[in-house]
């Protein structure tokens, strides 16, 4: 007989605390992973959740082909689970991490980068028991909790309440000082060209638009129709990651923020994309693809949001990204059931403008979360169409692994409920260094040279929060 579903003890905390300061007092805590709306709207970015000390954890180097990167994870689906409580934030504990880019390598043959200094994980994640919930629009908080990993007992309600009223305790503690990752002191990396005072890339300037000008040429050949390019951007700070990503989220609010540290290394990210959302097997994605730098004037913001829905190219760019996905979600979606109530639509960020459009599925009775990541993973957007093809062009001329940049982190919650953003507009922490990647998607119709301004222009906030500018 399987154990009793029970639901997870509640605890409102009143009045409820501001995000980054309950972020520092849980900063000590092993694997702490904060997934923040730190640019409310009411349809989407509603909820932040934080949470930290997982009770089972998994990390994966590296991928291997053909294998299954998330057999754990669905153990862990299977064994841990409990009843969901209605009007409270969707994610009430369960699975949470990130995926790197390189996750792909399970699912398809790809040249391996071997200038990898950071040395992130593809694959980090934890079983959470207990997260801090928010409910921005409501201007409320909980924290809620479970008591696992052992089999639920009738008393484990209990137990569970002890740890909701400790976590509230700590909460009204001072917070305990951050220190960076720890890490052996890397020296500035053989590939780094100084592009700017305190900015060094993986490229310099005329390197990419050769690698942009060849990435034309395969569209023409007839290899490709669009791949996203990056270059890799790399920064010193003496800063803390919970001061970098303070400054970040207060430069660049966004509605897929998020921020996890591990004993060596950090994500800090600013995401406005969203991957994957699933709710009651109903399952949704929005690309963005097309992008304008916002101006400060706000009738030149207007012209540059009617120029930005007019341009034929970032149209074309935002479409082919919408047929890949629409082409990936029919592998786990009922037949027929995939829609796209919105396409290219102009949406206001705080220093940029994007086409986003949104797609939605029913997932087939047979297929669990973890297949969906599995058949879309990693994101068509930030990879290309098709999107095999794409993925081999990138390796040819990227000098280096992407790691989390353009991977993602998510949550899997005990009912099944699936939330996931894409890290763009996201620092990697290493010890002092910081990498940043910043590209964009290239079809028939680009211009090399104000496509490389685009990365600048993407890059621009992330710069800004560190005291750096670039100028070409």
């Amino acid at each position: 007989m399987s154990p009793e579903r029970l639901p997870p003890a509640v605890l409102e905390l009143i009045p409820a605390p501001a995000v980054n300061t309950a972020l520092l007092a849980v900063a000590h805590l092993p694997e702490v992973l904060l997934l923040e709306s730190s640019a409310v709207r009411s349809e989407r970015g509603r909820y932040s959740f934080l949470m930290a000390a997982p009770c089972l954890s998994i990390q994966l180097q590296q991928p291997q082909f053909g294998s299954d990167p998330f057999a754990r994870l669905r153990e862990w689906s299977h064994q841990f689970h409990g009843a969901h409580i209605p009007d409270l934030p969707p994610f009430q504990g369960g699975i949470a991490g990130m995926m790197a880019y390189e996750l792909g390598q399970a699912w398809e043959r790809l040249p391996v980068s071997l200038q990898d200094e950071f040395s992130v994980p593809v694959l980090a994640a934890g079983l959470y028991s207990w997260v801090i919930a928010w409910d921005h629009l409501q201007n409320r908080c909980w924290v809620m909790a479970h008591d696992w990993p052992e089999p639920v007992p009738a008393t484990s309600q209990q137990t569970a309440q002890a740890t909701c009223a400790r976590i509230a305790s700590l909460l009204k503690e001072q917070p305990h000082s951050t220190v960076k990752p720890a890490s052996s002191e890397l020296a500035l990396p053989a590939w780094a060209k100084p592009i700017a005072p305190g900015v060094w890339s993986d490229f310099t300037s005329k390197e990419y638009l050769t690698a942009l000008e060849r990435v034309i040429e395969y569209i023409h050949a007839g290899d490709i129709f669009q791949a996203n390019m990056t270059q890799r951007l790399l920064l010193r700070t003496e800063l803390t990651p919970q001061a970098v990503y303070e400054r970040l989220r207060r430069c660049n609010p966004a509605p897929f923020a998020g921020f996890y540290q591990h004993a060596d290394w950090a994500i800090l990210s600013a995401s406005p994309e969203r991957f994957l959302q699933i709710e009651q097997r109903e399952v949704s994605t929005r690309p963005i693809k097309g992008t304008r730098r916002r101006s400060r004037q706000a009738e030149a913001d207007l012209f540059t949001r009617d120029t930005l829905r007019q341009s034929e190219k970032d149209q074309a760019e935002n479409v082919m990204i919408v047929d890949l996905l629409r082409n990936d979600l029919s592998r786990v979606c009922q037949p027929g059931s995939i829609r796209v109530p919105k396409l290219c639509e102009v949406e206001m960020f705080a220093s940029v403008q994007h086409l986003v459009s949104e797609i939605h599925g029913r997932l087939r009775d047979d297929v669990s979360v973890w297949d969906v990541f599995a058949a879309t993973t990693p994101g068509g957007s930030i990879s290309g169409a098709p999107k095999v093809r794409a993925m081999e062009i990138i390796a040819e001329l990227e000098h280096t692994p992407r790691g989390p940049y353009t991977g993602s982190l998510f949550y899997v919650g005990h009912d099944g409920t699936v939330d996931s953003n894409l890290l763009i507009r996201t620092f990697v922490m290493h010890g002092p260094w910081l990498q940043c990647g910043v590209g964009g998607g290239i079809v028939a119709q680009s211009e090399p040279v104000a496509e490389y301004d685009e990365t600048w222009h993407k890059a621009a906030g992330m710069l800004t929060a560190l005291d750096l500018q670039f100028q070409r």
